[in-house]
Parts: C-alpha cells; structure tokens; sequence
C-alpha cells in the first residue's frame, strides 16, 4: 500500500502537472471503483484543479465548485501519467482515465480484488467526513505523539498503522521505524518508558522524512512510476532471512492475512523469534523461540549428511 512518503511524491508530481488545469474526459472502467452517486461524476468536467493534497492515504484533487475527488490507493492502486499523443508501459488494464490538456492520469490496480476507492464529495465537510483523525507525525511533538500513541492499548505495529491514530504509515514503514527505534513489534503501547517513546517519535519522524526526500530524488521531477511496499535500502521490510543491515542476524517475519511484520530479533527483540502463528502451530517443538535455536536449526539443515 502506498503510504505517506510515496504520497507525498505523487502529490508534488499531480501539483506540478495538474493545478490550473481543467477536467476534460474521465472513463471509468470499474463501476466498483466509485463509491459515491452524488454529485454525479460527469459533474467534474470543464472544472480546473485547484489544491492537490493528501488525507491520510488518501490523495485529494480540490476543483472549482468546492468539488473533491478522493482518491484510495489501498494495496495495488498505482497512479500513471500519460502525456498526449504518449503510451503506458504495461500496467495492467486502466480503470479510471481523466483526461487534462497536459496529459492523463491513469489509476491501475494489480490482481484481481478490486480495492482502490474513488469518491466525488461536494463540501470540505464531506471530505472530513472520511478523515480517519490520525497524527501527522512529520508535524507533532513529542506530547501529541505520546498522546496518539497511549490513547489505546495495542501492539506498537498495530498502533503505528492504525489510520485513527497516525495518518499515512502503514505496513512497509512501521517495519522500518521500529527497527530504528530497536523496539518490537509486539510491545504493548502501554508498557514504554518515557525514553522509548521519545525515541520511537525521533523514528518515526526520521524515516518517514528521510524516506520522502529518498524517493523525491529518484522522481527527479519524473512521474513516480516505481511505487512499491518493497525497497532497496530497507532495513528489514521485505528482507526474510536477510541479514539485518545493522547486526547481521537474519530477519524474521510475522505473516498474517495480507500482512507481514519483519523485524531483526537480535536488535529489536533481546534475540526471541516471535511466534508466527501458522507455522508454529504447524512445527510445534520444532519451532525456534530464539536467535541461538535458530541458528542451530539453519545449522543442522546445512550441515552435510553423515555417511
């Protein structure tokens, strides 16, 4: 899922692309994809772009009218820009098309759920209306972040993707701040000491900077065409088994439903392999509750067979 550093690129590339310009044709290939009947969409032609803006993981097109067009990427929503007379790599099938003179915007969706949201709200109070209330954290201070973060008791990746209590993170970057912040994924929000917490904001608002600036240089004022959860100069996010940058102990991974949680057991857990709950329940005894067991289990499945 597109989260907040992969936003903030595509906001700054719609802004310099979009703002003045007038809607002119807009195709929509799923009517799954429209979750709103009024106004109706053929509502937007002809009215130029105003702001472009992210809620959330949402990005916002504000037109003429106090019009918005809300656009949720959700996991495989990917956005494309094709300039006149210009092709698309292949992207997989379009399903929304709007056409502007510079160009057109193209929303693809990999697979076959279709999840990406689409929605055409007339007021900024129907916009509020799908704000979800999360943190900015590039903008708080340590008492709000404290604040979003205790507010309720939930694991610390829980409630770092939790969209009503920080806006934009998701599965990719909480992965990363916490490795950074050397805390687990486990932790329960309610147990950190003062000194956790404010590291974990210091983290929190260094990776998710140091990622937007990242990715900022690699569009090179380019559309971003290569927005994915998983990324060369990760940490631990998408790395199984890999050795973690920073110690060299091979990363682990918590899957559930679409999810996965990696995290590096030496730096971040005191060297406990967390339980996955599939594959513990599948190798039982087998299963290694710690760095040492499972290096000696790699071991034994390396070593050569006795004749």
């Amino acid at each position: 899922m597109p989260e907040l550093p992969d936003l903030a690129v595509y906001v700054e590339a719609l802004e310099a692309r979009l703002l003045g310009q007038p809607v002119g044709e807009v195709r929509l290939a799923s009517p799954f994809l429209l979750r709103t009947a009024e106004p109706p969409l053929a509502s937007v032609r002809g009215r130029k772009v105003r702001s472009v803006r992210r809620a959330g993981k949402r990005i916002v097109l504000g037109l003429d009218g106090d019009l918005f067009l809300s656009l949720h990427l959700m996991i495989a929503g990917r956005l494309h820009w094709r300039a006149p007379g210009g092709r698309l790599r292949r992207t997989g099938r379009p399903l929304l098309e709007v056409d502007f003179p510079a160009g057109t915007l193209v929303l693809t969706e990999a697979g076959t759920r279709r999840r990406a949201a689409l929605h055409l709200l007339a007021g900024e109070q129907a916009l509020q209306a799908l704000d979800r209330g999360g943190l900015e954290i590039l903008d708080s201070d340590l008492p709000a972040f404290r604040a979003a973060l205790i507010r309720e008791s939930h694991t610390l990746k829980r409630a770092l993707t939790d969209p009503r209590l920080f806006s934009g993170v998701g599965n990719a970057y909480s992965d990363e701040i916490l490795h950074r912040a050397r805390l687990s994924p486990v932790r329960l929000t309610g147990n950190l000491a003062e000194e956790e917490i404010g590291r974990l904001h210091a983290s929190a608002r260094a990776v998710l900077g140091e990622w937007t600036e990242r990715l900022r240089r690699e569009a090179g004022g380019r559309f971003p065409e290569g927005v994915t959860a998983f990324r060369d100069g990760m940490a631990v996010h998408g790395r199984h088994r890999q050795p973690c940058p920073d110690c060299g102990a091979p990363v682990q991974r918590i899957v559930r439903a679409d999810s996965e949680t990696n995290y590096c057991p030496r730096c971040q857990t005191g060297g406990r392999i967390l339980s996955d709950r599939a594959l513990s329940r599948l190798l039982k005894e087998d299963w290694p509750r710690t760095l040492e067991e499972l290096e000696r289990l790699e071991g034994r499945r390396r070593a050569p067979p006795r004749r």
